[in-house]
This record gives structure tokens, sequence and C-alpha cells, in this order.
């Protein structure tokens, strides 16, 4: 059985003394660097939160942009191309008249130039038959 004497009390009063001293020096100043810590910790915590949402509110306004400029970009392209078909059609039809225009010149001088050339050869073949007749028949006609 335990018995309560004065080594007991002392032991308790030791003890007492022994928690009071550790809680100054050693619990205190423990859970005084570990609150710090903590705050450190939620203090870092709570500012890469906000850069982590800074960073999400400028990567979507970034990705605005983009779809913007892209579709932009598309609506210029868009036109840009729909004006080079206008030019393409109206070089074309100015390229076709030009060579409809070329084509009938050349036509009407190829006309021209043939029936230069038949009354130049009708007149030489009424020549060279007259010489041909003179020539065989011994006489001039």
């Amino acid at each position: 059985m335990i018995e309560l004497n004065l080594a007991f009390v002392v032991q308790l009063i030791n003890f007492g003394i022994l928690v009071l001293v550790l809680n100054i020096f050693l619990y205190k100043p423990i859970r005084r660097i570990l609150a710090e810590r903590r705050h450190v910790v939620d203090s870092a915590r709570d500012k890469a939160a906000a850069v982590d949402q800074e960073v999400q509110d400028k990567m979507a306004l970034y990705e605005a942009r983009l779809r913007d400029a892209k579709a932009e970009a598309a609506g210029s392209r868009a036109e840009a191309l729909k004006q080079a078909q206008a030019e393409e059609t109206l070089l074309l039809e100015k390229a076709r008249k030009e060579a409809a225009d070329s084509l009938g010149s050349i036509r009407g001088k190829v006309v021209r130039e043939a029936a230069e050339a038949r009354t130049l050869l009708a007149a030489q073949a009424e020549a060279l038959s007259g010489e041909i007749c003179e020539k065989i028949l011994g006489r001039s006609l």
C-alpha cells in the first residue's frame, strides 16, 4: 500500500515546481514558436491562394483576349479573301474582254489579209495563166 508521508508531499511540490519551470522555459517558447510558424504558414497559404486566384483571373483574361483576337483575325481573313475573290473576278473579266477584243481584231486582220492575198493571188494567177498561154501558144494574147 502507498504511504502518504513527507516524501510524497515533497515529490508533489517538486513535480509542481518542475511543471512550472518547464512551462515557463520550455512549453511556452515552443508554443509561441509553433504559433508563429502556423501564422507564417497560414499567411503563406493565403498569399499562395491569392496569387493562384490572380493567375487564374489573368489566364481567363488572356484566353478571352486570345479568342477575340482569333475571331477578329478570322473575320479579317474572310474579308480579305472576299476582296481577293472580287478582284480576281474583275481581273478575269478584264482579261477575257481583252482576249476577246484581241481575238476579234486578229480575226479581222486575218480576214483582211486573206482577202488581200486572194486578190493578189487572183491577179498573179491571171498574169501567170496569161504567160503560160503565151508560151504554149507561142504568141501573145
